[in-house]
């Protein structure tokens, strides 16, 4: 039966592999194999590249980083009882988008069970979550969460960009769905969504019925920015957005509008003494953004 050796060569301690033979009535040490060294107590394997062999590949690493961001904002704690799956399936979005029959072979390929307390988990328990996420009071915990987020990395928003999109289906049995402005007919559902203009962090989103005007969705949204209580600030969006109202409320919260205005005759009419070139185009009005230049009046 082989053994390992130390070999003590000056101040250094060699390890090998040996066995012990007996050669004509005596007993011969056989070097079988160099294994490594030992330093400060601990083995240091030697082997070649060429030695070693791969049986199995797992997704770790980007894992880590959303578990650190989830960890800092302390979101397992905003989810409560069923966090462990439902971070499960937002890392799975977030890297590999899989379906929740899918789930099991992704949980597979990954080292989530290091991160995540996974043990057991079942498509039920899967679905549970999903459920939980619909039973949550979605405008209370977003305001929580983004108070959370501007804690942590301090910030002072100044700016929100909103916009919306429009999420086309083929079935017909989705309640939210119902056709909208496109040209096939198809039934649609909307998302609001505003981020901050600097960092891009979500302030909020909603889902809107697919007949839903888009300048209405904001309307109902900004009674929810309203709560959030931010500073003076600057609301961006796109001219299929703008409306009276909206314009209004946004000003009534102390903050100012950056919109898209569509040019209807009367607006047009409004807007031509400001929009005569040689009033416009002097130097006190240019304001460069990037490489692109603007010429502002207010």
């Amino acid at each position: 039966m082989s053994f390992i050796r130390k070999i003590k060569k000056g101040n250094k301690i060699y390890l090998a592999e040996v066995e012990n033979r007996r050669v004509e009535g005596k007993v011969v040490q056989r070097f079988i194999r160099y294994v490594g060294k030992q330093a400060d107590g601990r083995t240091v394997l030697s082997t070649s590249i060429s030695d070693v062999e791969v049986e199995q590949v797992k997704l770790y690493g980007p894992l880590l980083v959303l578990h650190h961001l989830a960890s800092e904002i302390q979101l397992a704690e905003l989810l409560g009882a069923y966090s462990q799956e439902i971070l499960s399936l937002v890392y799975a979005h977030c890297l590999d988008y899989r379906s929740l029959n899918d789930m099991p072979s992704w949980f597979a390929r990954t080292d989530l069970n290091f991160l995540l307390n996974l043990e057991g988990v079942t498509e039920k328990r899967l679905v549970g979550a999903l459920d939980r996420l619909e039973a949550l009071d979605a405008e209370a915990w977003q305001r929580q969460l983004f108070e959370k987020v501007c804690h942590q990395y301090r910030l002072r928003p100044s700016g929100v960009i909103y916009d919306v999109t429009n999420t086309y289906l083929y079935g017909r049995h989705c309640p939210l769905a119902k056709p909208g402005k496109e040209v096939q007919g198809r039934p649609l559902l909307q998302i609001g969504l505003g981020v901050t203009q600097e960092e891009g962090f979500p302030l909020f989103h909603k889902v809107f019925d697919g007949n839903v005007h888009d300048a209405r969705t904001l309307q109902d949204l900004i009674t929810l920015f309203a709560s959030y209580h931010l500073g003076r600030g600057l609301f961006i969006y796109d001219r299929g957005i703008v409306s009276g109202r909206n314009l209004k409320d946004i000003k009534r919260l102390h903050w100012d509008t950056l919109c898209g205005v569509p040019l209807n005759p009367a607006l047009k009419k409004f807007w031509r003494p400001w929009a005569n070139p040689q009033q416009l185009m002097q130097l006190r009005n240019r304001q460069q953004v990037g490489h692109t230049v603007f010429y502002t009046s207010r």
